[in-house]
């Protein structure tokens, strides 16, 4: 009974469950009841009609696209484009998350159905798996189940113009009308062996602010300290940012060395990715740093929430989280755009691929350089008013 009176266990209480409302914000709150929408996929509609004995028209290519559009349940914003190659070239660009193509004899291929010797057609789906793996794997799960549709549809349709001639069915027909579309099935800008399923630039930008964390921590306590002992504050910020930025190049190859060497992670261009890393490990600890120089102690709290906010949507398509989560978080967080060039690294040809997201880093790392430099104003000023109290105590 003692102990349920002491205030200090309901304060404890109550800042428990604080903790536990703000991670499972940052944990759950962004991610819990994701669901697809609006995923942009190419369509291209190659097919040409061809004329039937009746004198009517058969277009299957136009009435697939057609189905397909008209189908507002469908996650799927579809893009037309004029030809596989400029689908490819958007898919380069992660413009789609796959594509389908229609090609030009898809119509003549099922009025072939019909004859004694039929050749179907093959419709390709292509899916972009360097993009997002989740994403891509909903994307081809998709277009295979609309795919199915659509070829027992056509099926069934045949089968009757095809009774309605002859109550006979060549056997050839029959087996090819069992499948009337052929589907071929490739994967374009794949994630690699040991990659995590696509999560593995997420799991580095993870591992890397946790890295750049700790030598940005280190660095401010000694710094303090030499501080406490009189050193001057310009010629040890100086030292500090170029320390950390020097130590950041070997965490960021030994992060790659590690990746590659113990787990066996999939590197096709292991040296673009280092330079990546070692760049957005810079821009890590100059945002850390210049947080701890400013705030003290408490810039851990806010650097921490930090990262436990931005590791559940790292490795989530936008497409899938809430446009709140975008807009308030997912839009601005420097932990995204590290993951997302290191995607563009890894998958999509090198550091070219990420220059854009590159950019962005360059400009989080001059800004924030100017902001760690400056920090030693703010300390000389508090220097000077401690100094001039000592000299001139107030009676």
């Amino acid at each position: 009974m003692t102990l349920l009176k002491q205030k200090k266990l309901w304060l404890g209480l109550i800042a428990l469950f604080v903790v536990l409302i703000v991670f499972g914000a940052a944990m759950m709150g962004s991610v819990v009841g994701a669901k697809p929408k609006n995923l942009p996929v190419a369509i291209v509609v190659l097919d040409k009609q061809v004329g039937l004995p009746t004198g009517e028209f058969l277009a299957v290519g136009d009435a697939v696209r057609e189905k397909l559009m008209s189908n507002k349940q469908l996650p799927i914003v579809w893009k037309i484009v004029g030809s596989e190659a400029e689908a490819r070239a958007g898919m380069d660009k992660q413009e789609y998350y796959g594509a389908l193509v229609l090609p030009v004899d898809l119509s003549s291929g099922m009025l072939s159905l019909a004859s004694p010797n039929p050749m179907p057609a093959v419709v390709k789906m292509i899916t972009n798996e360097g993009m997002n793996t989740q994403a891509s794997s909903v994307v081809k799960q998709i277009l295979g189940a609309a795919m199915n549709g659509a070829s027992l549809e056509l099926s069934t349709q045949l089968l009757k113009q095809i009774s309605q001639q002859s109550e006979q069915i060549p056997v050839g027909a029959a087996k090819a009308l069992l499948s009337p579309i052929t589907v071929q099935e490739e994967t374009i800008h794949a994630v690699g062996i040991n990659n995590a399923s696509g999560n593995a630039p997420g799991l580095l930008t993870q591992t890397l602010w946790i890295g750049s964390l700790a030598i940005g921590l280190i660095l401010s306590l000694l710094s303090r300290q030499a501080v406490a002992k009189g050193a001057q504050r310009w010629s040890l910020i100086l030292t500090q940012t170029f320390i950390g930025l020097l130590v950041i190049i070997g965490v960021s190859g030994f992060l790659v060395w590690m990746a590659s060497s113990w787990y066996g992670m999939e590197l096709a261009n292991a040296v673009d990715a280092w330079l990546f890393l070692w760049l957005a490990g810079s821009a890590f600890f100059l945002i850390q740093s210049s947080l701890l120089n400013w705030i003290g102690l408490p810039a851990m709290g806010i650097l921490v929430l930090l990262m436990f906010f931005s590791m559940p949507v790292l490795n989530i398509a936008p497409e899938f989280l809430s446009q709140a989560t975008q807009d308030w978080l997912y839009s601005w967080t420097p932990l995204k755009f590290v993951a997302a060039g290191l995607r563009e690294v890894m998958y999509f040809g090198g550091f070219k691929a990420g220059s854009m997201n590159a950019e962005v880093l360059w400009g989080i790392s001059g800004v924030f350089l100017v902001v760690l430099v400056a920090s030693g104003v703010k300390k000389g000023k508090t220097q000077d008013v401690a100094t001039a109290a000592a000299v001139n105590p107030v009676s």
